[in-house]
């Protein structure tokens, strides 16, 4: 009896300072980022397996401006430059912004 008690608490300790166990731990927490990297993939509006199209603005209104399109699985990228659009056109209408922020479009007729 005292003998197989021994033998349990022995056997006890050593599943305690198994190193192995902690190997395993290591293995679980890196398998959870791992997963969790892979949500936010999916998520992200820039994953090349979606079906939707987007447009990111990055750093809008600074020196350092970015447009990214992504039509389908195409992606166009756009850097601002200093340079002025020109172009041949006609008026179609204005736009007021209101005290409240918001914008009016108003047509020409």
């Amino acid at each position: 009896m005292l003998k197989e008690l021994l033998r349990q608490e022995i056997e006890r300790l050593e599943e305690e300072t198994d190193p192995m166990l902690s190997v395993v731990n290591m293995i679980d927490a890196f398998l959870a980022v791992v997963i969790a990297l892979l949500l936010v993939l999916v998520n992200s509006p820039m994953n090349p397996f979606t079906k939707d199209d987007y447009i990111l603005v990055k750093n809008p209104g600074k020196e350092n401006m970015e447009m990214v399109i992504k039509k389908g699985q195409k992606l166009e990228r756009y850097v601002k430059s200093q340079q002025l659009g020109e172009g041949k056109g006609v008026r179609v209408g204005a736009t007021y912004r209101l005290p409240d922020g918001t914008l009016i479009y108003v047509p020409e007729e």
